[in-house]
Parts: structure tokens; C-alpha cells; sequence
């Protein structure tokens, strides 16, 4: 079974690569340059809104 996932997995990432390859292959310079843009965005929001830990949370990490 870890077997069958471990080939969905790799199966998986190998479809993501291609479309990004695709993507930037396909798409000209400016739209790429948005894309990324917002792109940072979102992930900058996403690592905002999970990456604080709360206080008595943090307490229990670091002590």
C-alpha cells in the first residue's frame, strides 16, 4: 500500500511540474511576471495567517 502511494505521490508531483513548465513556456512575459506577483501574495497571506503560533503555545515549544 506505502508502495502504490509513493507512486501517486511521485505520479502527482510530476503532473505539477509539467504544467508549470508548461505554463511558463505558453504564457508571455508580463502575464508571468502578474502571475507570480499574486502569486507571492497569496503565499505571503497563507504564511501570515499560520505561521504565528500562539503565546501559551509558543511557551510550551520553548521552554
Amino acid at each position: 500500500m506505502a508502495k502504490m502511494s509513493n507512486t501517486v505521490a511521485t505520479l502527482f508531483a510530476g503532473v505539477v511540474v509539467g504544467v508549470a513548465v508548461g505554463y511558463l513556456l505558453a504564457t508571455d512575459k508580463e502575464k508571468r511576471k502578474e502571475d507570480m506577483e499574486k502569486l507571492k501574495k497569496g503565499l505571503n497571506n497563507i504564511k501570515d495567517k499560520f505561521g504565528k503560533v500562539p503565546a501559551d503555545i509558543e511557551e510550551n515549544i520553548y521552554t
